[in-house]
């Protein structure tokens, strides 16, 4: 039954890992993928590029790290997806990628969480900055993790972005859609600047999403 499941889960990393390397969102070796499974996780591998992911490439890891795949190495940012995982229990993909527009806003030190967009304040409240640390450090997940509690996508400061949901497909479109919003965000800068929704306009967003 596990066999035939991870197989399944594993055609759902390489197929959306696709996707992010043909949007550029996760160019050469940048970025990782997860899922939740059995008694740990399933993780993209050290070194690999989820673009071109292949099945032995992806490693079955348990909560503290350690692969069960012999002679596999998981990804030097298994401990943030192990956490997020530990923290949160509604979600069970993770997808984390260093997309142009987002990763520009994570560098430049810049949150996205102004109202500026309805869609944009439906679907994540606002995406949050998580201080600078080294990548694959304890800093790194304790930077990043403490956003989790209230929000599913995360910016990294000089780093990229990380985003959680309870499917594969979620997370992807999430990703999609906060790349989207970068973009907007800095072409309105072009344009003079945003108009941000007033508090009464987010608040009813809110409200609307809270219903659904």
């Amino acid at each position: 039954m596990f066999c035939n499941l991870r197989k399944k889960i594993e055609k759902k990393i390489i197929d959306y890992g696709k996707f992010c390397g043909v949007k550029n969102f996760s160019p050469g070796y940048s970025g990782n993928i997860s899922a939740r499974y059995n008694k740990g996780l399933l993780i993209t591998a050290s070194g690999s590029s989820n673009g071109y992911l292949k099945p032995n490439q992806i490693v079955y890891t348990d909560f503290e790290g350690v692969s069960f795949d012999n002679g596999r190495k998981p990804s030097s940012e298994k401990f943030l997806h192990i956490e997020i995982y530990k923290q949160r229990p509604d979600i069970n993909y993770i997808i984390h990628v260093h997309a142009p527009y987002l990763s520009a806003f994570a560098s430049a030190g810049k949150d996205l969480t102004a109202p500026i967009m309805a869609e944009n304040v439906f679907y994540f409240g606002g995406i949050p900055l998580a201080e600078y640390a080294l990548p694959s450090t304890k800093e790194l997940v304790d930077n990043t993790i403490k956003f989790f509690d209230k929000y599913d996508a995360v910016l990294m400061a000089n780093h990229g972005f990380i985003v959680g949901a309870k499917t594969i497909e979620d997370a992807y479109l999430k990703l999609e859609l906060a790349e989207s919003y970068a973009q907007v965000v800095l072409n309105t800068e072009i344009l003079g600047g945003a108009k941000y929704l007033t508090a009464e306009e987010e608040q009813k967003i809110l409200d609307l999403r809270n219903k659904l």
